[in-house]
């Protein structure tokens, strides 16, 4: 048995779960899992957010190895999907090569297109600013602003820009048209409507998880999903405040 191929498949397998917004216990339960279900002696791992570290020990001695992940999203979808690897692996452990073609299969599938996640965004964005008390105008026109800045988040995760100025700038562009839109008599409550946009920008998952890993004992896990949450709830009120800021020193009001 190829124990240093086994090693790679398990952290390939953590990697693309830790990239799609898992729970660090989830990561280093699976990785562990798929290392188990062959015939080895012990198999330890141990995830941040930002990296992974699995050892192995079979035949009297030990294989290490270290990745960093430099990227994190939100695909709930490929996360199932590797458990459904991972408890199939446990179940008959089969050959690398049928693991590596899965894990290759489920890292290409292709997400839902632009254009449907563009649109219910700003559908989503739109139901927030009705559940907040906003009326029809409001929920209109924070549809088309829900809209318009997930096509700039989209283009600037291709750029490659940190996600507090993503999030500043998002901020920051939701509470200018918010503005325009209501002295153009567009929009009758303007914090609804710039509520509802921002929302989704609000960081929902990285608290759940922050708090789920916390409660499993993953306290540096916990703490730093934690305070990535802080900073990216920072960035949205910075963005937000500064455009209101300045529309109003320099307009003398809203």
């Amino acid at each position: 048995m190829d124990i240093n191929k086994l090693l790679k498949l398990s952290i390939r397998a953590g990697t693309l779960m830790l990239q799609s917004g898992a729970e660090t216990y989830r990561v280093e339960e699976t990785i562990c899992r798929i290392c188990n279900s062959y015939d080895i002696d012990s198999a330890e791992s141990f995830v941040t957010p930002t990296g992974i570290m699995v050892s192995i020990c079979a035949n009297n001695q030990t294989y290490s190895l270290v990745t960093r992940i430099s990227s994190r999203g939100v695909n709930l979808h490929r996360i199932e999907e590797i458990n459904a690897l991972s408890r199939y692996i446990t179940s008959n452990s089969p050959d690398f090569d049928f693991i590596e073609k899965e894990l290759e299969k489920i890292s290409e599938e292709k997400r839902y297109s632009d254009p449907t996640t563009i649109f219910f965004s700003a559908l989503a964005a739109a139901c927030f600013s009705w559940l907040f008390g906003g009326n029809w105008n409001d929920f209109a026109v924070t549809f088309f602003i829900g809209g318009f800045i997930k096509i700039l988040s989209i283009k600037f995760y291709k750029l490659q820009i940190n996600d507090f100025f993503i999030n500043l700038i998002c901020a920051g562009v939701s509470a200018l048209l918010a503005i325009i839109a209501m002295n153009l008599g567009f929009v009758n409550e303007i914090d609804k409507t710039i509520i509802g946009s921002i929302m989704l920008l609000v960081p929902g998952l990285a608290i759940t998880n922050a708090i789920r890993d916390t409660i499993a004992g993953d306290f540096l896990a916990g703490i730093t999903k934690a305070f990535e949450a802080v900073l990216v709830a920072v960035s949205i009120a910075v963005g937000t405040g500064m455009v209101l800021s300045l529309w109003i020193r320099i307009f003398g009001g809203i």
